[in-house]
């Protein structure tokens, strides 16, 4: 079977629900592929008449908004050793150096580093709990969570259902070429993320070796 062909096999309904649970389960704090998902289906959508970007859309913001928010419920309640046991449990996502890179972010731009983490690979891991571990503001972090979630789900559905139909000629050809794509500028994004959690890693570790004084 031709891919254009099993395409449009796929429910409209499992693909607005599979995009909705994805998107809200990586928002939560779970490492999940949401940014993949988010271009395979808008890419569906521009292929595929019974998917609509519009629902598409609003059910990859409403499970961005949804799941970034329990996720700062469960940061809030868990504090700090949540983030310890989630090192244990994903330490390639959750290291010490990741979560440095992503605190610091924190402390520089306060709210918009929940808006502006959106965009980027593993601080839409961290956004939400991270934000509750560091007990910002509830409004603050609604208001940069639903701007963001909209702005990037929304934002994102929009453009590659619109390259989509622009190309549809050359993408039933080559169908999951934007899905390569997508990959590639995931990977890239979590090297750079790497590289900088490398860094503060080795900034942090001479502290750590420093003796503490006793106190009488």
């Amino acid at each position: 079977m031709h891919v254009q062909e099993w395409l449009d096999t796929v429910p409209a309904a499992a693909v607005y629900a599979v995009v909705g649970l994805v998107i809200g389960l990586e928002s939560l704090g779970i490492p999940l592929p949401g940014e993949i998902i988010l271009v395979s289906a808008a890419l569906l959508s521009s292929q595929h008449a019974g998917v609509n970007p519009v629902i598409l859309g609003a059910c990859a913001s409403l499970g961005a908004i949804v799941g970034d928010s329990i996720g700062y419920a469960i940061g809030r309640k868990g504090g700090r050793p949540l983030l310890a046991w989630l090192g244990q449990k994903f330490p390639r996502h959750f290291s010490e150096g990741h979560v440095a890179t992503a605190e610091r972010s924190f402390e520089k731009w306060g709210m918009w580093a929940v808006f502006f983490g959106r965009f980027i690979a593993l601080l839409r891991i961290f956004a939400g709990p991270l934000a509750g571990v560091l007990r910002m503001p509830y409004w603050k972090f609604l208001i940069a969570n639903v701007l963001g979630g909209i702005l990037w789900a929304g934002g994102t559905t929009a453009v590659i259902y619109y390259v989509g139909v622009v190309a549809e000629s050359w993408l039933k050809r080559f169908s999951w070429l934007g899905l390569v794509a997508a990959v590639l500028i995931g990977l890239t994004s979590m090297l750079v993320l790497k590289r900088k959690a490398k860094k503060a890693t080795a900034h942090s570790a001479p502290a750590e070796k420093e003796p503490v004084p006793a106190v009488d």
